[in-house]
């Protein structure tokens, strides 16, 4: 598939590989995620992708293969390593506290002091400011808890919180799975917005709508290896469940013929 032209990758995977015991969970994989773009990282339940998600996000390492950054090869030995670099993910728990407030749960671990005690009027300053420059207007304040804001607005909370640690690249994992329609419309947008501020986005997801509304470009995975990746307006939702299914696909030509993809025991080089 074609590529984006000029562009050098934030993030790219050559040949990474990943076993659990007799269990090979990735098989020579390739990656590239563009800055300022939203990649869907698209695959059937075993496909490898939460696998995928926590080699990048330092939980498992590599057992082979090369990962790096800006174009530079780097180690991610683990998730302060992957932090460090600007990488934050954000898992379908959302890793928040029911029973704390937004900007308690945006600074939980990285509160700030002064003088021995909490500075409360700069950690609202700056929960305040990362939740209107992703523009989430719906929360009531920033002072609510969290167990009573709605689905789409935790995963708003929990992007920002993301965001506000200087992220350069987040890792989203089916942030739209049990959501209603105007809650799912919501983290779109968002998603939309993180990438009109020069931040990559992963974006896992199953909902095909979903990918189709908000991606650039599209990775298809299946059972550990990298069945295709590419620029997502080269594809239609019939060759992506085709590829999900099969590991290979016909696409269309500009004369009308079909032209057969590899399978994905021999592709994902790009």
């Amino acid at each position: 598939m074609s590529q984006t032209s000029g562009d050098v990758p934030l993030l790219s995977l050559r040949d990474v590989t990943k076993s659990f015991g007799a269990v090979q969970a990735l098989r020579g994989v390739d990656l590239d995620v563009y800055p300022g773009q939203v990649t869907a990282l698209v695959g059937d339940n075993g496909a490898g992708k939460s696998t995928l998600i926590k080699t990048i996000s330092g939980i498992h390492p590599i057992d082979s293969g090369e990962i790096s950054w800006n174009g530079e090869p780097v180690s991610i030995t683990g998730p302060t390593s992957s932090t460090h670099l600007g990488i934050q993910t954000v898992y379908q728990d959302l890793a928040l506290c029911d029973n704390l407030d937004i900007v308690q749960n945006m600074f939980l671990g990285r509160e700030t002091t002064s003088r021995g005690l909490l500075n409360e009027a700069d950690m609202e300053k700056a929960a305040g400011r990362t939740l209107s420059d992703l523009s989430v207007t719906t929360v009531q304040s920033i002072r609510q808890l969290v167990g009573s804001l709605s689905g789409g607005q935790r995963q708003a909370v929990a992007v920002a919180r993301a965001v506000m640690w200087e992220a350069k690249l987040v890792i989203l994992d089916e942030p739209t799975a049990a959501l209603g329609v105007s809650q799912t419309a919501m983290v779109l947008e968002l998603i939309k917005r993180l990438s009109s501020q020069g931040i990559a986005v992963l974006f896992i997801s199953h909902n095909l709508n979903d990918v189709f509304a908000v991606s650039d470009r599209l990775a298809v995975l299946r059972l550990g290896r990298m069945a295709e990746q590419g620029i997502l307006s080269d594809y239609d939702t019939q060759t992506v469940v085709q590829l999900i299914t099969t590991g290979s696909a016909a696409h269309p030509t500009p004369n009308g013929a079909a032209t057969a993809t590899a399978t994905a025991t021999s592709a994902g080089k790009g």
